[in-house]
């Protein structure tokens, strides 16, 4: 039966008691069974709703509960059908307790929707205004300002052996956004620009594939909604960070006309990038949701079981804890919403076939009674799930509660975003901070946080620009953020950004300082690339995409988020893909295998760290500021055929370095446009590398000194 010919008529009067499980609703061909989640709800509501989710038809009572699972089965319904659920409980904010009958709430297991968020008072569950807003309660019906559930048939089985299953040392990330990705891509059809159709186009694909990047990992995917204040302020939550379906992927990247649902529209996307051999991870925010604060909308788990959702302060259950800094904090020590999180990711996994997770805030999701725990039951869960486990797992290892920055103890087999890297790199590059010794420990996956047993060196994912902060362009052309466009008086984003504008402050066409950007962004690119852990690139770091100085860019649905793929950089583009390429065939720092720390000599098989003279680094050359520049030689399983050497100098001038002895073929000179050198000639005894630059070069005879 179509959607639009679900009538009153059509379905049962009454519901059957039906079943505990699954949770959400499950069409049958003969109905639809519904099960949801409530501890201290005292009865529970359906509602169903005409196809655009405008005129409700009936309520229903759930005529039963198993545990704290209510659920019945109603005759006659089928995929299409429209729904909401209203929970009548205790309203008392003092206790934790936020039941209100008035609020239409959405079915947390719900796999698609009908309708938007349209703000306005009706959504909260106290009254606005009220002098005691909290304590108040708002009796105005929310059924016409929320998303509506809508039933949805269960997907066809995954056939075997689509993934394309990238070993963890080969990986090479790529995080982009799906809608801004596409929005402006000449060679995508118009109509498919900003869909999950557009991102799986063979345009995109082409560039990806002569990237050679192997796994993107996309922004939130999953139904978010804007904030009242962006709202007001006529603008989107663009990032996605602000969930309100976990099981429902984002309508707004669905391709309009096409006819098909958007589960089949994303899953789509998937097979089309896994048959190019390109994994997908979606960003996942199981820390908070868009309910935020106890002053936010009442559209879901706040109306459903309030106190157990989320985490509420000791001694204040009115007030939540809010590890995210968005409001709220979901709950993972209950065991419900513990399930729902699982349930969630394998749904994502199997359904739509997509092949690991990046956590934001991950450090929320471990968080106990007292803090961190790495051996909290969602990590023990997901460490035992057959499934989860084999994903790649990503973790952002911080929140925003007290002891919140936890880098390095997530559980063996996750990988950790590695802000250390980050502003190691920056620090180096551009603000001539010539901690040596710091960088030799990044360049080296950070083994002073990752080097704990069981773990290997691709935990430490390494990144220069992320969608948070300046773009890799902006870094070098602004040194303050320009966040006007925000709405917030320039006081949103970060102030310090370690970012360098090499003398003006954004465009210009002064060649010498055009030439000075040129040269960090490929000396940052291949700092990036060449060390060992998993290197990560943002959707544009290749093209010199900037967004003209704003560092957060959160709600900025426009050219400013938008890449630019008209005014990209060609040959910035052919350089990040020979990068790729070096650390594909090279493989200069083995990310299966611990190299030793630099020590006081800097030396130790099969790495060591040299002076410009080729003599190794002393304990007080690592702590020597006044000279940037150093080497890295490196020798061993990892490095096929011979030696490699990379050589960096972050100063301003031109530095000579002595080589070892023997022939060296130079593979890389970030300082050349496309970084490879025309004359293909071997070194011998010296080497002079231009400032700001990175140089990487393999030993190609077997003669001389023995490999280190």
């Amino acid at each position: 039966m179509s959607p639009d010919l679900i009538t009153v008529a059509s379905l049962a009067a009454a519901l059957e008691r039906g079943a505990p499980a699954p949770l959400g609703a499950r069409a049958d061909g003969h109905g639809v069974n519904f099960a949801v989640f409530s501890e201290h709800a005292q009865r529970i509501e359906l509602c169903t709703f005409d196809a655009g989710g405008t005129h409700e038809l009936r309520r229903y009572e759930l005529p039963a509960r198993t545990g704290h699972i209510w659920h019945g089965y109603l005759a006659g319904a089928r995929p299409g059908l429209v729904y909401g659920y209203r929970a009548h409980g205790p309203y008392r904010p003092m206790d934790g307790h936020r039941f209100n009958p008035n609020k239409l709430l959405l079915d947390p297991y719900a796999r698609g929707t009908v309708g938007q968020l349209q703000w306005g008072d009706e959504v909260l569950g106290y009254q606005h205004g009220h002098a005691d807003r909290d304590l108040s309660f708002s009796a105005a019906d929310s059924a016409a300002s929320v998303p509506k559930a809508c039933v949805t048939r269960e997907p066809d089985p995954v056939p075997g052996g689509t993934r394309p299953r990238i070993p963890a040392q080969d990986t090479v990330l790529y995080e982009l956004h799906v809608r801004g990705y596409t929005m402006l891509h000449p060679k995508v059809e118009p109509g498919l620009r900003g869909t999950y159709a557009g991102l799986g186009s063979e345009a995109v694909i082409r560039h990806l594939q002569r990237l050679g990047v192997t796994t993107l990992q996309l922004l939130p995917v999953h139904l978010h909604v804007r904030e009242r204040r962006l709202h007001d302020r006529g603008l989107q939550n663009y990032w996605g960070y602000n969930t309100l379906g976990f099981f429902c992927p984002h309508p707004g990247y669905g391709s309009p006309g096409s006819g098909a649902c958007l589960a089949t529209q994303f899953r789509s996307m998937v097979r089309a990038l896994h048959a190019a051999g390109l994994e997908v991870l979606i960003d996942v925010v199981f820390n908070h949701t868009a309910e935020s604060d106890e002053l936010g909308p009442t559209l879901s788990f706040r109306g459903l079981d309030n106190r157990n959702y989320y985490r509420t302060r000791r001694g204040s259950p009115n007030e939540y804890e809010n590890f995210s800094g968005c409001g709220n904090t979901l709950n993972l020590a209950h065991p419900n919403v513990l399930q729902m999180v699982l349930d969630c990711l394998r749904y994502w996994a199997c359904a739509m076939e997509v092949d690991g997770f990046r956590f934001d805030l991950a450090a929320a999701l471990g968080r106990g009674a007292d803090g961190f725990d790495p051996a909290c039951a969602f990590f023990q869960a997901i460490a035992q799930d057959p499934l989860l486990s084999q994903l790649k797992l990503v973790a952002e290892p911080w929140d925003c509660g007290a002891d919140g920055y936890q880098l390095g103890r997530f559980p063996v087999g996750w990988l950790e975003w590695n802000d250390r890297f980050r502003d190691c790199a920056r620090g180096y590059w551009l603000m001539q901070d010539a901690r040596r010794d710091e960088l030799a420990r990044r360049l080296t996956a950070s083994a002073d946080r990752f080097d704990t047993p069981g773990r290997a060196p691709w935990a430490s994912v390494n990144y220069v620009a992320a969608h948070d902060g300046f773009t890799l362009a902006d870094l070098v052309q602004y040194e303050h953020r320009h966040n006007e466009a925000n709405g917030e008086d320039n006081r949103d984003g970060a102030a310090h950004n370690l970012s360098c504008s090499c003398g003006i402050e954004g465009a210009t066409d002064d060649a010498a300082v055009l030439e000075k950007r040129r040269r960090l962004k490929r000396a940052l690119l291949a700092t990036l690339l060449l060390a060992q852990g998993t290197p990560m690139l943002t959707a544009g770091d290749e093209s010199g995409r900037s967004q003209q100085g704003n560092n957060n860019a959160y709600c900025q649905d426009n050219e400013i988020s938008w890449l630019n793929w008209q005014g990209a950089d060609a040959g910035l583009e052919d350089f990040v893909a020979g990068l790729i390429r070096l650390r594909r065939t090279l493989r200069p720092l083995d990310a299966r295998r611990w190299y030793p720390e630099y020590g006081a000599h800097g030396a130790g098989p099969p790495l060591q760290w040299l002076r410009p003279d080729a003599s190794p680094m002393g304990h007080q050359d690592w702590h020597d500021r006044a000279s940037p520049a150093f080497g890295c030689r490196v020798a061993g399983p990892g490095v096929a055929p011979g030696e490699l050497l990379f050589l960096l100098n972050a100063g301003p001038e031109p530095v000579d370095f002595s080589l070892p002895p023997g022939a060296w073929r130079l593979c890389l000179d970030s300082s050349l446009d496309q970084g490879v050198p025309r004359v293909d000639e071997p070194h011998r005894g010296g080497f002079a590398l231009r400032p700001h630059a990175a140089a990487l070069m393999q030993r190609t005879d077997n003669g001389g000194e023995h490999a280190v």
